[in-house]
């Protein structure tokens, strides 16, 4: 077995699955800290999102980073399903990386597409 295909056989399994545990762990911390440091502010945001509108409420990545290291329970959330999100990405991105070493123009372009596009939709579709 090539170098390569033993980098996506083996290892690509491996951190994909490491990555869902990751976001297991973050989700399962948030919903803990959301039920025992603030049991009401889940209702407190749908009413802040419900009379600001989406793009008032919207944070950076930075900020999402900074409050989730601080123990906010809503960033340690939107943290866990971003690295929920980064699972998919990250094997259409393997897959890429193959298909370009293999030179087959056809599934490189195709993967190349479907990678761009989950790329874009997380950057617009993410709701802070």
């Amino acid at each position: 077995m090539q170098d390569e295909d033993r980098v996506l056989r083996v290892w690509t399994p491996i951190i994909l699955r490491a990555s869902v545990l990751t976001s297991a762990v973050l989700l399962i911390l948030g919903l803990v800290a959301m039920a025992l440091v603030t049991p009401g502010s889940y209702v407190a945001r749908v009413h802040e999102l419900q009379t600001r509108g989406r793009a008032a409420v919207r944070q950076t990545w930075g900020t999402l980073a900074a409050e989730a290291l601080k123990g906010q329970p809503h960033a340690i959330l939107m943290v866990g399903l971003l690295v929920l999100t980064l699972v998919p990405l990250g094997r259409v991105g393997f897959t890429f990386f193959l298909f370009l070493k293999e030179r087959d123009l056809a599934f490189t372009l195709l993967t190349a597409t479907v990678l761009f596009l989950l790329v874009v939709g997380v950057m617009l579709g993410r709701v802070g």
